[in-house]
């Protein structure tokens, strides 16, 4: 998700693109007004061919791009806002804030990582959790999420942001400790689980596959689930229906999860009353 992407902007280049045929979804509501939803990733190992003849079309016939963060690029930025919200003295070794039953897995992680059990004294638990997911993670993998790509390919259209990279982060450092602890067991848990099934789903279009995805590691949590997957759903979806309802035309560009499923934004426009029709 972008979460991790937007928390450290941390994610080799190929010469030749992979070929992908990426979900995109056009919305309609009862005046006539449109928007176009499209899925993405937020890193990959090798540089997208997102831009088909259909996305291209979509994004040439609106008139505003809607992203989850703006200012990807600008990755100190970013760091900085992370540095802030994440900062908290006094807090117990990682160790400590974990079960015990977790702890070799975690002590496994931190030795891959480079870091050890006492680095995160200064560090909320959320902070920790996704500092440990991202360590050792290549800079270029996030640089070649389709998200940045659209935001490059703007153009003169205005980029909207969803949220923005504080509030995003917030909704993490506003997490109940509990609940920051049970983000760091997640992440513990899918360390060493890969991405490239997740990569592959989104280069096919594989909603059901996506969907699956949503239900598994940190979203299984009910808590975190309410938090970080169907609350901002129902908080974008809100954004997007203005959008549509003002004449502004929007191309929509967020993780390719958020438009999963019955709690997904295209299920939740629906039930708003628009029509959503999926661009095979």
């Amino acid at each position: 998700m972008a979460l991790l992407a937007a928390a450290l902007a941390l994610f080799a280049c190929s010469p030749s693109p992979e070929a992908a045929k990426p979900a995109l979804w056009h919305v309609e509501n009862p005046q006539g007004e449109t928007a176009w939803l499209f899925g993405t990733i937020h890193s990959a190992k090798a540089p997208l061919a997102w831009q088909t003849g259909k996305v291209r079309q979509a994004m040439d016939d609106s008139n505003a791009i809607m992203v989850e963060v703006g200012n990807l690029a600008e990755e100190n930025e970013v760091a900085a806002t992370f540095a802030r919200l994440a900062r908290s003295e006094g807090q117990p070794p990682l160790s400590q804030r974990i079960a015990a039953r977790e702890r070799p897995a975690l002590e496994a992680l931190l030795g891959k990582s480079g870091y050890s059990d006492s680095d995160f004294a200064a560090m909320d638990t959320w902070a920790a959790a996704l500092t440990v997911a991202q360590a050792g993670a290549n800079k270029d993998e996030v640089r070649n999420g389709v998200d940045r790509g659209v935001i490059a390919a703007a153009g003169n259209r205005p980029v909207i942001e969803l949220e923005g990279a504080a509030k995003q982060l917030g909704l993490f450092d506003s997490l109940p400790e509990r609940e920051q602890r049970d983000l760091l067991s997640a992440v513990v848990a899918d360390a060493n689980r890969s991405d490239a099934d997740l990569a592959a789903s989104w280069r096919k279009g594989d909603m059901e596959a996506i969907e699956a995805e949503t239900r598994r590691g940190l979203l299984a949590d009910p808590e975190l689930r309410a938090v970080l997957f169907v609350g901002r759903n129902r908080d974008w979806t809100a954004q997007i229906a203005n959008a549509v309802d003002s004449g502004r035309r929007p191309f929509v560009a967020v993780g390719a999860a958020h438009m999963a499923g019955p709690e997904g934004i295209p299920a939740m426009l629906a039930q708003k009353g628009y029509t959503v029709t999926r661009i095979q």
